[in-house]
């Protein structure tokens, strides 16, 4: 339980943080991306922000044998760069310059109720179903997982 509420508190403070940045403003994207016309510094102030109240308290806590309310951590193995983390990303970045929203913000401005918002959640989790869809293993016939075969 006690796991859970922490969940919850961090996604209201995120939510929070966002909102008040005004990150859930896709006119704020599109300004920070317009680097030749009135060019909009403050999302990037806002990530340095968040990077640097996030990255002492984190590689601190990897430090620790394990976290509070786990039994373990939960951290990447992928290290590599290739072809599949550059597609993502560009995707990604596609989807955040063309919409001006990235998911934290899009969910955000979803329970809000702002429509584009809306759309733009119900196609990202389109998009997570068919990359789910697309990479997971064939399921073995079930003759062949059962050990049974004609023959």
């Amino acid at each position: 339980m006690s796991r859970s509420l922490v969940s919850f508190a961090s996604g209201v403070v995120f939510a929070v943080g966002l909102g008040l940045a005004g990150m859930t403003d896709p006119a704020k994207v599109s300004a920070f991306l317009n680097l030749r016309g009135a060019w909009d510094p403050s999302l990037a102030l806002v990530m340095v922000a968040a990077i640097a109240v996030h990255a002492w308290p984190a590689r601190a806590a990897l430090r620790w044998p394990r976290p509070l309310l786990d039994a373990r951590f939960h951290t990447s193995p992928l290290r590599d760069v290739d072809t599949t983390l550059i597609a993502g990303s560009v995707l990604f970045g596609a989807g955040w310059g063309l919409a001006g929203y990235c998911p934290g913000p899009a969910i955000v401005a979803a329970s809000a109720g702002r429509v584009e918002a809306l759309w733009f959640t119900g196609a990202m989790v389109g998009g997570f179903a068919l990359h789910a869809a697309a990479t997971q293993p064939a399921a073995p016939d079930a003759e062949v997982a059962s050990g049974t075969t004609d023959g």
